[in-house]
């Protein structure tokens, strides 16, 4: 099971976009994941007539790793470490490691 998954708002607590908060778009394999408005470079981009493209400037976010982020606590204000807990009924939940409560699920 993983502790980030796609959908989950994370906040990065390491590198040049500390304390920026985004959504995790997709992961890319299993350490490295897109965070929306995180790790944003400028790529010159050559024009492409078959595909559309105009060429020019773009925006590109790249993958960051996923030891640089955390997932956020919306209780604490925080990011935070998140541990699996077995239920009951043999069900697998993520549970935030500071309070406890249950890792919401995406919308």
């Amino acid at each position: 099971m993983d502790k980030i998954r796609t959908g989950d708002e994370v906040i990065v607590i390491t590198g040049k976009d500390k304390g920026k908060r985004g959504v995790v778009l997709t992961r890319v394999d299993a350490t490295h994941l897109v965070v929306e408005g995180v790790n944003v470079v400028k790529k010159s981009q050559k024009p492409n007539p078959m595909k559309g493209l105009t060429g020019g400037i773009v925006d590109k976010t790249l993958p960051i790793d996923i030891s640089n982020v955390a997932v956020f606590n919306a209780a604490t204000g925080k990011g935070d470490r998140v541990g699996i807990k077995t239920l009951e009924d043999k069900t697998k939940v993520r549970v935030f490691k500071s309070n406890g409560e249950l890792v919401p699920a995406k919308a």
